[in-house]
């Protein structure tokens, strides 16, 4: 065995002996071949291909047929199609060459190491031809003395292989050159033809699995032709409207073959052709008069011709020619009707002939007027109006009653049958019953139910309904034997309204009306919702219809639909009739959002949404509510009015005080020089009768300062303090301590300040000044604590400004009467207040030592000046009568001396009417 250098080496070798070129020969010479070479083969078909190694081959490389291989554009064949027949020779077989491709080449393995290709064939795959059918032949009339031949087959199935077609014919004892087709395979055609002669046609298919031929056809040439059209056509009017007569020229002799003609027709502008009874023009010929045509109608006519036997193929239409009939007298009168207006006046009609314009085969002609005749049935004594009219409709004016209106057109030919029109002075004839409505594709059909009477004819109205303009009448006439009509020109989505009127022999009908569509759409636009009305728990709901331009068929229902902002949506569906409807049962204070729907047969559209919010009390409520709390305000008020009323006293006093006069004041009578006596022992002679309310005494001995203490006499030394401070500021009244503010302080220190200059305010007072015990009192003066200021008169120099000597000898007493003591009525009301004053002395002394020791800790100034002196004789309560009652009087914070007398002082002598301190 050779080592694999070896193997390569031969393997080297072995393609140098294919690939080099032969020295005698030239050539590449191969190890092998194949056999067949480049086979054709039948799809479907056994196919076995033989590979053949040379000998020298198989002495130089050791190759033999068993390492042949076999592949199929470069796919390997199953080794079990192989069969080795000898040491040189390798088969390959193939049940079926419908999977067989190209290239099939022949391999060789040498020890299985290098795979070398030997040789390769061409496999081709096809069918063989099949039979030619139906083959026909037309002789083609190119010129007049020009015909031309052509054939066509059926050249069968598609047989993947290069195939050829030949037409072929022959004469009996001649045969002609064969047709071979260009470019296509089923038809050929011959130009060099001779008429009168039987000739035998037929097809030839080769190629390279087989040969066939059609069936053979045997026909003389003249026989097949297809002639020329006629040329030259033209058509003239005849004397008759009915008729038109055609020219034309043939284009193929007589000699050669006879004719027969075929003349079709039309209306111009219809599609639908017309021809004449074929065997009319059944004969050779070159005119013919066309009849029974429509006067003043224009026609268009085209002919052909073929040969007079039958034989053969008719030639093409000739190009169309037109022509118009002759004018004839319109075949019938003008449809009539009209609209009465009684609206002026019910007893004067406004009547509008109308009527529509012959059709062009009525007219028969151009209309040149209209006459229209009217005669007065209900007078027969009125003379018949006439008028000439060239439009088509005509309004007067007739008084009610019955009239007969004739209308005939008139052309040149002459006058049509009249048309009659009875107008009647009412419709008091029998209706249509059942009126209905049934579209129809692009048709509307109107049916109804005859009446019980005879009916010459039906006038049916109808008129496209707008919202925004007048409804413009269109109207057509049916005989009286039809109980249904179509309506041409109507347009969908839009309303119409149809009225049916019935045309009797000596009257009409009442008219039956019906609101219509064609075909129905949904509506353009939703209704817009608003609110009427909003209460607690309702609220009326509004909308206008909607136009019927926007409506788009006919309303079968509205329908609302309304909700909360997170609550189910609640759905009512109201008639289409109405506009309103009230909500109910709806929650208080609360945002509804509302829409509204609108629904056809066809579908619905929605409005835009509206919201509102209910009301958060009903109707009522408010005013059950306001009226009591009026009422109740009202009866408060009331109350307190009278309680006022009733108080109007106590209210006075504490809201409005009563200022005394000041010139009434005693003060101006007063001097210190010459004291006022008083007489102490006659009570009405010092105080009036009533003159005093309330009295307070506060009586202080000279003897008596001996036994109090220095913290009882603390309030005094603050009396003595205010009355030094206070002499600087006298009125003029003797630099007495009554004409100074008793609300003014100073501190001990001279560093505070005066809180307020009193010298713009008198205290005006009486001081009573008494001796010791029971001396006699050597003056007796009284004091206001009013602010007024002094009236000029009463405005004193400071002449006594230096009284302070005859002050250290006198006691004040303050008083305030209130009454007269029952038991001791002659007694003076001064004596009995000393008495008194004597009596309760240790009280007054506790009562100052408790205000003092309470208040001694606060600061000195204005404040604590007032509440100290207060304090210092509130619990001084006495009085003259009715009890007896001491009141606190206010106590200077001025220290006492010892020289000087302690002081009372009476703030006020009330006098009936006058003012009393609180």
């Amino acid at each position: 065995m050779f080592s694999r250098w070896n193997w390569v080496a031969c393997g080297f070798c072995l393609v140098l002996n294919i690939c080099s070129p032969d020295a005698s020969a030239g050539l590449v010479q191969s190890c092998g071949h194949i056999i067949p070479e480049s086979p054709v083969l039948a799809l479907g078909s056994n196919f076995t291909a033989l590979c053949i190694l040379n000998e020298s081959c198989l002495d130089f490389g050791n190759i033999y047929a068993s390492q042949i291989i076999w592949k199929i554009k470069n796919r390997l064949v199953p080794k079990e199609q192989y069969r080795e027949i000898n040491r040189t020779v390798s088969s390959v077989t193939f049940n079926d060459t419908s999977s067989l491709a190209t290239p099939l080449t022949c391999n060789i393995l040498a020890d299985g190491q290098i795979e070398q290709n030997i040789y390769g064939i061409t496999v081709t795959v096809g069918l063989p031809p099949e039979k030619p059918k139906n083959l026909s032949c037309i002789v083609h009339q190119k010129t007049v003395l020009t015909y031309v031949m052509n054939c066509t087959w059926d050249p069968g199935r598609h047989t993947f292989l290069d195939t050829q077609f030949r037409l072929r014919y022959s004469w009996p004892e001649e045969i002609f050159p064969d047709c071979i087709p260009k470019d296509v395979n089923n038809s050929c055609s011959i130009n060099d033809i001779q008429f009168f002669v039987n000739t035998e046609i037929w097809v030839e298919v080769t190629n390279a699995l087989g040969k066939a031929e059609s069936d053979p056809l045997v026909v003389d040439p003249i026989d097949i032709v297809k002639p020329l059209s006629p040329q030259n056509v033209s058509v003239s009017s005849e004397v008759m409207p009915t008729a038109l007569k055609l020219f034309w020229e043939n284009r193929i002799s007589d000699a050669v073959m006879t004719l027969k003609f075929n003349i079709r027709y039309r209306i111009a502008g219809d599609t639908n052709w017309m021809e004449v009874p074929p065997e009319d023009t059944a004969s050779p010929r070159t005119s013919f008069s066309v009849q029974g045509l429509r006067p003043y109608t224009e026609y268009v006519f085209s002919i052909r011709c073929m040969k007079e036997d039958g034989l053969g193929y008719w030639s093409d239409w000739s190009e169309e020619k037109t022509g118009i009939t002759t004018e004839d007298k319109p075949s019938k009168g003008p449809p009539l009707w009209r609209i009465i207006d009684t609206s002026h006046s019910p007893t004067s009609w406004t009547v509008h002939l109308i009527w529509k314009a012959l059709k062009p085969f009525e007219a028969n002609g151009v209309i040149l007027q209209y006459e229209v005749t009217i005669r007065d049935k209900s007078s027969l004594s009125s003379p018949v109006r006439k008028y000439n009219v060239t439009s088509t409709n005509h309004t007067l004016q007739l008084p009610e009653g019955t009239y007969e209106v004739t209308l005939i057109a008139r052309n040149s030919a002459g006058a049509s049958p009249p048309s009659v029109l009875l107008i009647p002075a009412s419709n008091s004839k029998a209706p249509v019953k059942n009126l209905r409505t049934l579209p129809k594709h692009d048709k509307l059909w109107v049916g109804w139910t005859a009446p019980n009477s005879y009916v010459l004819k039906y006038v049916i109205e109808w008129c496209l309904v707008s919202s925004s303009s007048d409804c413009i009448t269109e109207w057509q006439i049916a005989p009286g034997d039809v109980q249904g009509i179509d309506l041409k020109g109507i347009k969908p989505f839009k309303c119409y309204l149809i009225t049916v009127y019935p045309l009797y022999a000596d009257g009409q009908g009442s008219g039956q009306s019906v609101k219509a569509y064609l075909k129905q759409d949904r509506p353009s636009k939703g209704p817009t919702v608003q609110t009427k009305k909003v209460g607690k728990a309702e609220a009326v709901l509004t909308w206008n219809h909607l136009t019927v331009e926007e409506q788009n068929g006919f309303i079968r229902n509205y329908t609302i639909l309304y909700k909360t902002i997170d609550g189910n949506e609640t759905v009512v569906t109201v008639d289409p009739s109405k506009t309103e409807y009230t909500l109910s049962s709806l929650t208080s204070d609360t945002l509804y959002t509302v829409r509204m729907m609108a629904s056809t047969d066809n579908g619905s559209r929605t409005g835009p949404d509206f919201t509102f919010t209910t009301q958060k009390f009903g109707k009522g409520e408010i005013e059950a509510i306001v009226v009591p709390v009026c009422l109740a305000f009202l009866l408060i008020v009331l109350l307190g009015i009278l309680f006022c009323f009733n108080k109007r006293d106590l209210i006075k006093k504490h809201i409005w005080p009563i200022v005394p006069d000041p010139s009434k004041s005693n003060i101006a009578q007063w001097s210190p020089q010459v004291p006022a006596k008083h007489n102490f022992n006659s009570k009405e002679q010092m105080y009036p009768e009533g003159s005093f309310t309330d009295v307070s005494v506060v009586e202080i001995e000279a003897d008596d300062k001996k036994s109090f203490s220095e913290q009882d006499l603390k309030p005094f030394d603050l009396l003595k303090k205010e009355k030094s401070t206070s002499e600087g500021h006298s009125s003029g009244i003797g630099g007495s301590s009554c004409m100074s503010s008793p609300r003014q302080s100073v501190s001990d220190s001279d560093e505070g300040e005066t809180t307020q200059n009193t010298s713009s305010t008198v205290q005006y007072s009486t001081v009573v000044l008494n001796g010791y015990r029971d001396q006699t009192p050597v003056q007796v003066f009284s004091r206001s604590e009013s602010t007024q200021p002094l009236l000029d008169s009463e405005e004193r120099s400071e002449d006594h400004a230096g009284g302070a000597d005859s002050a250290a000898q006198r006691q004040q007493y303050f008083r305030q009467n209130g009454g007269q003591d029952e038991t001791n009525t002659d007694r003076p009301c001064f004596e009995r207040t000393k008495q008194i004053t004597h009596v309760n002395e240790g009280d007054l002394v506790g009562f100052v030592q408790l205000q003092i020791s309470g208040q001694s800790s606060q600061p000195l100034g204005l404040g604590m000046e007032k509440i100290t002196q207060e304090a210092a004789l509130s619990s001084v309560l006495q009085t003259c009568t009715e009890g007896q009652t001491v009141r606190p009087e206010t106590v200077e914070e001025n220290p006492l001396s010892v020289d000087e007398m302690p002081k009372s002082y009476l703030p006020q002598t009330v006098r009936q009417g006058g003012y009393m301190p609180q």
